[in-house]
C-alpha cells in the first residue's frame, strides 16, 4: 500500500496543456498554489491486481477507510483475505492502520526506512500511474484526469499480463 502525491490541474489546464516547457513553467511569476490530490493504491502481492483511489489527503483516517474499501474490492474480485499489508513507515501508516488491519485479520509489515524497493510492486504501479495515466496526455481539468483513472485501472487489471515471462521463469529455475 502506498500514496502518490499529485499536483492538481488548474482550471483551463496546466502548463503541459498550454504547450509550455518545464523551464517556462518554472520561470512564471503567477504560481498560485492549488493543492494536491493523493492517489492511494494497493496491489495484491500474488496475482498483481491493483486498486487505487484519488483522495483529498493522506491522513490516517483516510488511509484506514481506503484500506477497508480496497479489501472489499479485492474480495469482490476473488481475493477473499488480506494476510499481510506491507507499507512504508509514513506516520499515517504507523499510527492509524492498526485497527483496520486487525479488522481484516491481517498483519502489518513495514519496509526498512529509506528502502522503497522493498515495496516494489506498488512503487512500480505508482510509476506506471504517472506515465500511463496522469501524464499520458495534457488534461485540461482535474476532473478529466480523475475520470481517466478507472478505465486505466480496468485495463491494467484485466488486459495486462501480470505473470512473469517464460524467459524470466526459466532464469529463476
Amino acid at each position: 500500500m502506498d500514496v502518490k502525491k499529485l499536483g492538481k490541474i488548474p482550471d483551463g489546464g496546466g502548463w503541459r496543456s498550454k504547450g509550455e516547457t518545464a523551464a517556462n513553467h518554472q520561470s512564471r511569476v503567477d504560481k498560485t498554489p492549488i493543492g494536491f490530490d493523493y492517489v492511494h493504491s494497493l496491489v495484491d502481492d500474488h496475482s498483481r491486481p491493483a486498486y487505487s483511489e484519488i483522495l483529498p489527503d493522506e491522513k490516517g483516517t483516510t488511509c484506514s477507510a481506503f484500506l477497508l474499501r480496497a479489501a472489499a474490492y479485492f474480495a469482490a474480485h476473488g481475493i477473499p483475505r488480506i494476510q499481510r499489508l506491507m507499507t512504508d513507515n509514513a506516520l499515517a501508516y504507523r499510527k492509524s492502520l492498526s485497527r483496520a488491519v486487525a479488522q481484516l485479520g491481517a498483519r502489518q509489515v513495514f519496509i526498512r526506512p529509506h528502502c522503497p524497493w522493498q515495496n516494489g510492486k506498488v512503487e512500480r504501479l505508482n510509476r506506471m500511474l504517472m506515465t500511463e495515466w496522469a501524464y499520458r496526455e495534457a488534461f485540461t481539468t482535474n476532473a478529466q484526469r480523475a475520470s481517466a483513472l478507472a478505465p486505466w485501472l480496468e485495463d491494467y487489471n484485466t488486459r495486462r499480463n501480470h505473470r512473469p515471462s517464460e524467459a524470466s521463469r526459466r532464469s529463476a529455475a
